[in-house]
């Protein structure tokens, strides 16, 4: 029963992403759900009871997980040139991207030393394949094909160069959709033998070219008529909300109420990440004192903290405090209360808090006072870091809160 396993997963997330909050509010977080909720309805007679092996997708939800996938690339591509970010119209907002991003990873201190026309260039093919390439995903087995090794190869590089966790990971499991049986085939007796089976084909037709899922359905009438219905509230929202986001199509009042009721689901979504490029990098380093003269820092697992500290990889296993803290440092403490919260608990020597940093100055023993100070950091180049030199280089900014004291 994939459906009924596929559904309780889906409600799973769900109520974890309500009871994260903001740190389950990243657009990972609402792709999953969006792409786990078509799985619901991947297989005629989702909810029935059967060990027997399922071999006919439908071919509308496998349809409806490649217009999902367009919707992710093409958004995010037009909404970095509406944004009108000049670092996307003149392509230079990869000389940004390797050392702004989140949580860098050691590939991308190498990649921000490419040199200029380098970072222009794949600024230009990133916005071909984000804006261009979706298309080929409506224009046949060929189309398709090249839609996928493009998208995937962007992925990986992604992947290469940076910490999204399962983001890109996913992205790839919808390009699986653009394939057909005979090359998932290929994949599986080449590639993931070991990890997946895909049944033979039987009958005077083996061995020929199919689209998957689109040899003849089973299922009755009423998964059927499910499956439509599913459909056209999917194609009715996502179009309204790309309609509004990318080029502010008013929404008319029956539409505003049907987004409004399908909202809280968090599975009809609106996609685009780096709309405008952050061009400085401000980090915030919690600090500890007894004194209040002499500070120890705390170091987080993954986030920059000593300029010594390579970048770390995180991937497919996302750190949500430390990408917090990233969010936390474009603005103000004020506008981010959890920082304080943070900074409570460390006081209290917190051990679940505690356990989720990499060192803890204090050893057990929490400091009097806590303080966060912002600093703006910065990849060091080739010729200062040399063999053995630092992988950053940073300047104070002065105090991102007060300083606090459970004494207070």
């Amino acid at each position: 029963m994939p459906g009924l396993c596929a559904f309780l997963l889906w409600v799973f997330y769900l109520s974890l992403t309500v009871a994260g909050q903001d740190f389950l509010g990243f657009q990972w977080d609402n792709l999953l759900l969006e792409a786990g909720f078509l799985l619901i309805f991947l297989f005629p007679q989702p909810f029935r009871v059967s060990f027997k092996p399922v071999l006919r997708p439908s071919i509308i939800i496998i349809w409806l997980l490649r217009w999902l996938l367009f919707r992710l690339m093409f958004e995010s591509g037009a909404v970095k040139l509406l944004s009108g970010d000049v670092n996307w119209s003149h392509l230079t907002a990869l000389t940004y991207h390797y050392w702004t991003q989140p949580l860098p990873n050691v590939i991308s201190w190498y990649a921000a030393q490419l040199p200029l026309w380098f970072q222009q260039s794949s600024c230009a093919i990133l916005l071909f394949i984000e804006l261009i390439i979706p298309f080929l995903i409506f224009c046949g087995r060929w189309g398709r094909l090249i839609a996928f090794f493009g998208i995937t190869i962007l992925q990986i590089l992604i992947i290469l160069t940076g910490n999204y966790c399962f983001f890109n990971l996913l992205a790839i499991g919808l390009c699986l959709t653009l394939l057909e049986d005979e090359h998932l085939a290929f994949i599986n007796n080449v590639v993931l033998a070991p990890l997946i089976v895909i049944p033979a084909k039987a009958g005077p037709h083996a061995g020929h070219s199919q689209e998957l899922g689109i040899h003849k359905q089973t299922g009755g009438i009423l998964y059927k008529i499910l499956t439509w219905l599913i459909a056209a509230l999917i194609l009715i929202v996502s179009f309204s909300l790309m309609g509004d986001s990318l080029v502010r199509l008013p929404l008319s009042k029956p539409i505003e109420k049907l987004i409004t009721w399908v909202s809280p689901l968090r599975s009809i979504n609106n996609y685009g990440l780096f709309a405008v490029m952050t061009t400085q990098r401000n980090e915030i380093i919690i600090e500890g004192s007894n004194d209040g003269d002499h500070w120890l820092s705390y170091e987080f697992r993954y986030k920059p903290g000593d300029v010594n500290q390579a970048p770390r990889w995180a991937m497919p296993y996302q750190p949500r405090l430390d990408w917090q803290m990233w969010f936390a440092a474009l603005g103000s403490w004020r506008e981010n209360q959890w920082v304080m919260a943070l900074m409570q608990r460390l006081l209290e020597e917190e051990p679940s808090v505690v356990k989720l940093l990499a060192k803890d100055p204090f050893h057990g023993h929490p400091p009097q006072y806590i303080q966060a100070t912002i600093w703006d950091y910065h990849f060091t180049d080739l010729k200062s870091r040399g063999p053995h030199g630092p992988w950053w280089q940073r300047k104070i900014l002065g105090l991102y809160c007060p300083t606090v004291s459970l004494q207070q």
